[in-house]
């Protein structure tokens, strides 16, 4: 049974690849043999290379190039195909040109939890398929998340651009916005599938492991700058009774991470910053009264009070 739903998973592709190459659709082929039914097989780099191309012309050209690509991802029942469109959607992400990213990000013009759709995926083909099924579920979250970040910060993760002087002139407000964003990623990350096997012997999610650790240390490097900016003394000094709680939260969740962000690079520097920042805002002492904030910074620090 087994053998025989993997023969017409292959018929299926070669059909349509055939289809695509009679009618000449360029795009549709390179998108339909970068997405086979094949459980063990990524995407071949030569066909995401021709699909990340479609960034190369008009805008018309790279919009028809992501409806094809969601419409095989939203359409399929087959979670290798699953995995594999988003493989092809993370690398658009980050890789593509900014006119292809740009129609990825507004597809389907809302954005949000369940963005993809795939929280409910299911494929019960076969054992193998029902294992990735929870990495088509996982993934697509992943995505989501990493898109959602990517919209707060005004920018797509992985830019080389360096935006830290950005982040000093946020009001603080946003600058929880964003962090809450970053740490909702990694709280992501830690929660992928439990399947050893599959993470040793199936390539198709090795190659999904090496790109979301590759964006494990991109986030911790986007909380880093924003660790260091809370911890300055003027930061600290402005903050307000309902931020300080916000932050307490921020930083409890992003401590949770620890054990499961076992991709951090200068792991020690990193969660040592985020207790010294814990420490300092544990020494705060915040509390309302008629309207009022006052504020206690510290042992050494007189009491303000500003308007709450």
């Amino acid at each position: 049974m087994k053998k025989m739903k993997e023969v017409i998973g292959i018929m299926k592709d070669k059909a349509s690849q055939s289809k695509a190459a009679i009618l000449s659709k360029r795009k549709t082929l390179s998108l339909l043999r970068a997405t086979t039914h094949d459980s063990f097989a990524p995407p071949a780099h030569k066909h995401l290379t021709t699909l990340l191309s479609s960034g190369d012309g008009s805008r018309a050209t790279a919009s028809t190039a992501v409806e094809l690509l969601m419409d095989r991802l939203q359409t399929t029942h087959n979670s290798a195909v699953a995995l594999k469109c988003l493989i092809a959607v993370h690398h658009i992400i980050k890789h593509g040109a900014f006119i292809l990213r740009d129609q990825l990000s507004v597809y389907p013009y809302t954005g949000g939890r369940n963005y993809l759709n795939l929280s409910n995926f299911r494929d019960k083909t076969s054992s193998v398929s029902w294992e990735l099924s929870s990495w088509v579920r996982w993934y697509a979250q992943h995505i989501e998340h990493l898109l959602c970040a990517s919209r707060i910060l005004g920018y797509f993760l992985g830019e080389t651009i360096s935006h830290e002087e950005s982040v000093s002139s946020l009001v603080t407000s946003d600058l929880l916005r964003e962090i809450d964003s970053l740490v909702a990623m990694m709280e992501g990350i830690g929660k992928r599938p439990n399947s050893p096997i599959m993470e040793q012997q199936n390539k198709v999610v090795v190659e999904i492991m090496d790109l979301v650790e590759d964006d494990g240390v991109v986030v911790v490097n986007e909380v880093l700058v924003r660790v260091k900016e809370f911890g300055e003394r003027e930061r600290l000094g402005c903050l307000g009774f309902g931020e300080v709680v916000e932050l307490v939260c921020v930083l409890k969740r992003l401590e949770m991470c620890r054990e499961r962000m076992v991709m951090v690079m200068e792991e020690k520097k990193f969660w040592n910053l985020v207790r010294e920042l814990k420490e300092k805002v544990g020494k705060m002492k915040v509390y309302r009264e008629e309207g009022k904030v006052y504020r206690t910074v510290g042992k050494d620090r007189g009491t303000e009070s500003v308007r709450f």
